[in-house]
């Protein structure tokens, strides 16, 4: 589990890579969370607007959506993971009634899954922010990102 997670906007791929080393900082935009998974929640994010369902996605399902490293993980254990494009527009687009559907979907998802060890941080705030990222890179043409430690 990622102790600390950031979504950011760049402009590319390479400014993102950029990244792996230090943290993103203050030029960039960004959205912080701790203790999710960051890959896992972009999966979730993709499944859920992508193969819409009643009830939460098998596992299986969110491995099809894994999201692309900019740069595979070390020995320091910082990644930087590039949030598919069609899950930027599709977040940018998406509006108030389902955002918080899919924060209800992905709190449950991480009770079930880490239980005690969830997160404490709002993730509909989260998933709020990151949207707005979203939306900010489509009107610019940057991209969404995500770097975990």
């Amino acid at each position: 589990m990622a102790h600390s997670v950031v979504f950011f906007l760049a402009p590319n791929d390479e400014a993102a890579a950029a990244t792996h080393r230090r943290r993103p900082g203050r030029e960039f935009q960004s959205v912080t969370c701790r203790f999710v998974e960051p890959d896992s929640a972009i999966a979730e994010w993709a499944v859920y607007f992508e193969e819409p369902s009643a009830g939460l996605p098998v596992p299986e399902a969110l491995h099809r959506w894994w999201p692309a490293w900019v740069t595979a993980p070390s020995n320091d254990g910082v990644e930087v993971f590039a949030v598919p494009q069609r899950l930027t527009r599709a977040l940018a687009g998406a509006r108030s009634t389902e955002m918080e559907e899919l924060a209800g979907r992905w709190a449950t998802r991480l009770r079930a899954t880490d239980g005690d060890d969830m997160t404490g941080d709002d993730l509909s705030a989260v998933l709020r922010g990151v949207a707005g990222l979203a939306a900010s890179a489509v009107r610019t043409g940057g991209r969404l990102y995500s770097w975990s430690f």
